[in-house]
């Protein structure tokens, strides 16, 4: 396995505020122009590395992300269908899935599947992924939105902060 400090050292990777580590890799020169008239990078591209105990916590945007697995261990994408019904696909070598693609308004979160050790994905959004766009869950919140079963009570509670 290699050292998960070569690896964020190597591609330069710094903390992500839903968790893991990140650097963004490319925005598209080309523009769009959103319904509401204003214009916006076609799309966006970062690595993301989340390692052991670590998750990217239940979070939102407004825009398709589709993630590609590259190393490491498989890591486990939940989400919420569109009925409400917890989802999760798993990525990596071991479930033999190498992507998938979050629609945008999505409420996901995603872990490593090993505690022992790391997974690095590249994801992709468009339009191109801002700040402004992006929803950390608040734990509260989605359990009075999703927490009807005790399987969606644990997801929420195990894939938040605070």
């Amino acid at each position: 396995m290699q050292d998960i400090k070569a690896v964020i050292d190597s591609l330069q990777l710094e903390p992500h505020p839903e968790g893991g580590f990140y650097k963004e890799m490319h925005r598209a020169s080309a523009l769009i122009r959103e319904a509401n008239g204003n214009s916006k990078n076609a799309y966006s591209s970062i690595y993301y590395l989340l390692a052991g105990h670590d998750f990217s916590a239940w979070h939102r945007i407004q825009s398709d992300e589709t993630w590609f697995f590259h190393l490491g261990c498989d890591i486990a994408i939940h989400f919420f269908d569109p009925q409400n019904k917890l989802a999760t696909v798993q990525l990596g070598q071991e479930s033999m899935q190498f992507q998938v693609t979050i629609p945008a308004n999505t409420w996901f979160a995603a872990k490593p599947v090993r505690a022992d050790a790391f997974c690095l994905v590249s994801c992709v959004v468009g339009p191109a992924f801002t700040f402004t766009e992006f929803e950390m869950g608040q734990r509260q919140t989605l359990l009075d939105t999703f927490g009807t079963t005790v399987l969606h009570k644990e997801a929420v509670e195990a894939l938040t902060r605070g």
